[in-house]
Parts: structure tokens; sequence; C-alpha cells
């Protein structure tokens, strides 16, 4: 089957992309990614998905960027209209996870809540600690989860192993600890819409 979409996602959810694309048989979808690294700094990520739009624009008949906003602060949007390309609705990944209403609901619970994904859990030394420098600087932690009361860890695989160290993160950063099953139901939904 030819692929006629082309989806440029973010690392970080690649592996949910991917499961989500096999269970739907979409075949016809082509899939490329972005380093899951631009979280940290992402105001790099208008100009690279630029980049990466522009190498496959006329090859495909439909652009899609498995990106919400992802702290971008609305730069994101102006490139995809550039590219006549469509994006994951949303202001991250949390969202589309957790289902847009329920996200809102946790939000709307405990402002100071700090999230993680499957991705996220897995990543947490590099993502987190070692890139904020707090491997380094223990005494940073305060600095930047003093506002935070607890984590929430959005699964979207049932893992007892990622359980585990999901709650060992929330302990290195002295939180309070939830974990909520996600599934793939949420993202499925919203990446269908975009599909």
């Amino acid at each position: 089957m030819k692929k006629n979409t082309y989806l440029l996602v973010c690392g970080a959810i690649a592996k949910e992309v991917l499961a989500v694309l096999d269970a739907n048989n979409w075949q016809h979808i082509e899939v490329d990614a972005l380093p899951a690294i631009l979280h940290n700094s992402p105001d790099k990520i208008p100009a690279m998905v630029d980049k990466k739009l522009s190498d496959a624009g006329g090859r495909y008949q439909n652009l899609l960027v498995g990106y919400a906003d992802c702290g971008t602060g609305g730069m994101l949007d102006p490139v995809l209209t550039k590219h006549d390309a469509k994006r994951l609705d949303g202001p991250h990944c949390y969202s589309f996870f957790a289902g847009h209403a329920d996200f809102e609901a946790m939000a709307e619970d405990e402002l100071g809540t700090f999230y993680l994904t499957d991705y996220l859990v897995r990543q947490f030394d590099t993502v987190f600690w070692k890139s904020m420098g707090l491997d380094r600087y223990p005494e940073l932690l305060s600095s930047y989860f003093g506002h935070y009361k607890r984590v929430i860890y959005l699964a979207q695989i049932p893992d007892p192993d990622l359980d585990a160290k999901a709650e060992q993160c929330a302990a290195r950063l002295g939180l309070e600890y939830k974990r909520i099953e996600t599934g793939l139901a949420p993202f499925d939904k919203e990446l269908s819409t975009l599909v």
C-alpha cells in the first residue's frame, strides 16, 4: 500500500503512536520522529517541524504532526498553516493521553501536579534529573519542585516495573504519588480524529 500520509511525531510518544497505528491497521501512514529531548527546549520545536515538513512536502497528500502545542506558546500553529498540516489537539501530551476533560479535572483538583507518562518514567533520569542538574546540585530540588504537591503517573500500558519506577520518581521528588491508568483509548481517539 502506498503511504500517502506523513505523520511527524514527538519521540516521547512514538511508541504509543506506532501501537495505535498498528491496532487500527493504518498502513498508509509514514511515521517520522523528532527527538523527545526537544521538550526541554520547546522554542526549538517549530523550526525542527518546519524543516521536516519542508523535506516531506510534495511527497505526501497529507501532512500530520503528532505534537500538541507542547510549550511552544502558539508558535507551532503558524508552521502548520504554512505547510497545510494538522496537529493533535490540546496543550500537551498529558491532555490527550488522559483525555482532555479528565486532564482538566485533574489540573483543577490540584494545580501543583507534576505529570509523568510511560516515556517520562522510563527516561526520568535523562529528561529531568540530569538535564536539570539535580544529580550534581540536589539543593535545586526545592527550587524546581517546591510548589508541587503530587505526581500523577498517566500509565498507558500496564507494567509493574514502570509502576514501581514511577513511585520511586515521586519519592525522589518528595511528592505524593498517584497512578491513573489511561490506557491508549483517549490517545487512539485523538489520533483517529487527526488521521
